[in-house]
């Protein structure tokens, strides 16, 4: 593996890792596809079927380019996804501002990625580091090329098309059906994948208990006009759900995955008031099972409400 900080005169470093050829592979891509990880440990089986998947073909010739972007820490990702099947090289990005997301040598080496993954952190780094720069646009210029966008924690919660950011705070399941505004901030118009419109993803799920909090996310998108209708896409820890071009999320991993979706104007969502929402509706899928983001459910598997900031009912 080579290390090396890519420096201009008067700018902030950028460290990149580089493990494999430094050469451009330039492969024709398949996809676009996605990768939403719900944390811990990552799904390896995930970010090998999407490496497949852009490449169109398992066991075959093809390579892929893959960067990691981060905003702290190394290497780690290096390795392990360089041991995958069909991988030219893998190079880890940590960047830090907005300074390091407009600059041309960084822009210029996500470009030219086939499959790019975000590692966890935090959420609201990579919403003001990336929404409105150039690397932005890289990023979506390789979705558009038919390229993998993986992610896991923060990392996948970006990819929605509603994101709840934490630039205020990290709230919790009890604080955010106590009061839906406090702290809770949102980003929109970071990235518009295919089939994601009107989405909020959310991870370490049932680790953290979470399913209060992206009903509140829900309910909040509703109230305040953004969405008629909004789509949680929850994930537990150990947990991906992977994308497919024509939009089938299919569930990977030891865990589960729970599809929430809100469609009416909450009851009560107010400031310094607690939450009132009827029905959720709610899909619980385990490994292998399925849902098409294109061609919408509306039959959940179970109904769930809050009154006054508490679940009627067990949620999981």
């Amino acid at each position: 593996m080579t290390m090396t900080i890519l420096a201009l005169p008067a700018q902030a470093k950028v460290t990149s890792y580089l493990t494999g050829n430094v050469a451009d592979v330039n492969s024709s891509l398949t996809g676009p596809v996605y990768d939403l990880g719900g944390g811990g440990s990552d799904v390896d089986e995930a970010i090998q079927w999407m490496i497949n998947e852009v490449r169109g073909c398992t066991n075959c010739s093809t390579k892929v380019d893959v960067v990691i972007i981060r905003a702290s820490g190394g290497a780690g990702y290096n390795e392990p996804i360089y041991d995958m099947d069909g991988v030219d090289s893998v190079e880890t990005l940590v960047i830090h501002s907005r300074e390091d997301a407009n600059r041309a040598d960084v822009v210029n080496i996500v470009t030219n990625a086939e499959v790019i993954f975000f590692a966890g952190g935090d959420q609201c780094e990579y919403t003001r580091n990336f929404k409105g720069t150039q690397l932005e646009n890289a990023i979506e210029s390789v979705n558009k090329r038919g390229g993998g966008i993986g992610g896991t924690s923060a990392g996948a919660m970006i990819q929605s098309d509603l994101v709840y950011n934490a630039c205020s705070d990290t709230v919790g399941t009890r604080e955010a059906l106590e009061d839906p505004y406090e702290d809770i901030l949102f980003t929109y118009n970071l990235f518009e994948w295919p089939n994601m419109k009107d989405t909020l993803v959310d991870t370490h799920f049932y680790q953290r208990d979470r399913m209060g909090r992206i009903m509140t996310f829900i309910a909040r998108q509703l109230r305040d006009g953004i969405s008629e209708s909004v789509l949680g896409i929850a994930v537990d820890e150990e947990t991906s759900v992977v994308v497919d071009k024509n939009g089938l999320a299919r569930v990977m991993g030891k865990n589960l995955a729970y599809f929430v979706l809100g469609d009416h104007i909450p009851e009560k969502c107010e400031p310094q008031k607690t939450l009132t929402f009827s029905d959720y509706k709610i899909w619980k899928l385990r490994k292998g099972d399925t849902f098409d983001l294109k061609n919408r459910s509306t039959q959940p598997d179970y109904l769930v409400s809050v009154e006054n900031g508490r679940l009627t009912s067990d949620p999981y």
